[in-house]
């Protein structure tokens, strides 16, 4: 399962009022909870009975539509994300950079060994989609390119 589709699904648990959220994609699946099986949610007394009465929201999980216009740019890897070539250097591109087809987007540290990754299309960063640090998969999108 993406790693970054479980991100989203966290911080929708956090903003809205839904106690837990369970996915299932084919015979993957996940299943996430604001509480725990022993702990009640504020608005309730605690109790040493799980909380029972709230059923979860089931969500199926298609292709990412949000991010369907633009050209996106995959990791070739799975690794750690990097933005800049040092921790104290500037990105090598932010939302809105005019790129060029060869041009340095990010590094992606696979085995200790830095790999640049290239655009290979020309275009403004419409969206970058992974923080500094975040592990990314393989052929998961870091940026869109418009």
């Amino acid at each position: 399962m993406d790693i970054r589709k479980v991100k989203k699904l966290i911080e929708l648990l956090e903003t809205s009022g839904i106690a837990e959220i369970e996915i299932k994609e084919g015979e993957e699946g996940v299943r996430i909870s604001r509480y725990g099986q022993m702990i009640a949610p504020p608005n309730m007394p605690a109790t040493s009975e799980p909380v029972l009465n709230q059923s979860p929201v089931v969500v199926n999980v298609g292709s990412d539509d949000s991010y369907s216009s633009g050209h996106k740019v995959q990791s070739p890897m799975v690794g750690t994300f990097y933005d800049s070539p040092s921790p104290d250097a500037a990105p090598f591109v932010s939302e809105g950079s005019k790129v060029k087809a060869g041009d340095t987007l990010c590094i992606i540290e696979a085995m200790k060994i830095m790999n640049q990754i290239k655009s290979d299309a020309s275009g403004a960063v419409k969206s970058i989609l992974v923080k500094n640090g975040d592990a990314v998969e393989f052929e998961q999108t870091l940026f869109i390119i418009e």
